[in-house]
């Protein structure tokens, strides 16, 4: 019998970079990681939003530092992946987050603009974001990938297509990356949230998202965005090793549910 293996549940003193981080799941996101002891990459287009979030971390004893970033900008990203790496001395972990909303008909005359920026932001960041970040991650004793999905990417809503189309494609490069990338070590995974109290859902009424939650979800109400960065930060975990591959819902038990 082999002797027990003792594997570590704790991301202290590794660097993750969150991207989208200035609000909702990414805000949260790097506010977990920080409370178990990273170093966290503050990363979104709002320059001012980072930097409170970083200010937060540090306020609460974390370590974060804020960078602005446009995820649609590649040399940006390519100029913020290689700051951060030689800020904090290596990566260990991205977390693609970043994310808009896009509610557009097929036949709306600004389809092939939504279409063009949903995808921009919400699927080509994200393999432009591990390409720049891949020579550090090789370099890395825990490498972690983790894209941030949809419930959309698993049952789809109208008006949402190119939205959808995006998150779908996040779910398929996430499976194909942990094929590529599982001889360096390196697990990428997808998250897939359903439907979360965030930016994003923060139009929607009351009494609408209660009737959604009830009627749609298995635990009848939204989640919280630290839900959702919890199960991340699980991911991430160096006792997460074997896990590859993964498309995880967290969702309430909204995919779970026939009616």
């Amino acid at each position: 019998m082999s002797d027990f293996k003792r594997l570590s549940r704790s991301v202290k003193g590794l660097t993750v970079l969150v991207t989208g981080a200035a609000s909702g799941m990414g805000r949260a996101t790097a506010r977990v990681f920080a409370t178990d002891g990273a170093n966290v990459a503050v990363t979104d287009i709002s320059a001012e939003a980072t930097q409170a979030v970083a200010g937060e971390i540090a306020a609460s004893g974390g370590a974060a530092k804020a960078w602005t970033l446009d995820v649609a900008d590649r040399y940006n990203i390519t100029a913020v992946v290689n700051e951060v790496a030689a800020h904090f001395g290596g990566l260990d972990i991205v977390v693609n987050n970043a994310g808009i909303s896009v509610r557009v008909a097929i036949d709306d005359e600004g389809y092939d603009e939504a279409w063009a920026k949903g995808l921009a932001v919400m699927l080509t960041a994200h393999q432009r974001i591990i390409r720049a970040a891949l020579p550090y991650l090789r370099k890395s004793k825990s490498p972690r990938i983790v894209n941030i999905a949809s419930t959309e990417a698993l049952g789809a809503t109208a008006l949402h297509s190119p939205y959808s189309a995006a998150k779908a494609g996040v779910v398929g490069l996430t499976r194909s990356l942990a094929v590529e990338l599982g001889r360096d070590g390196i697990t990428v995974n997808c998250i897939c949230p359903g439907p979360i109290l965030t930016g994003m859902t923060a139009r929607i009424a009351a009494e609408h998202k209660a009737i959604y939650a009830k009627r749609r979800t298995a635990l009848g109400r939204y989640g919280d965005p630290e839900e959702v960065a919890h199960m991340t930060l699980s991911l991430c975990l160096p006792a997460a090793s074997f896990l590859t591959g993964a498309v995880i819902p967290v969702d309430g038990g909204l995919m779970a549910r026939n009616a």
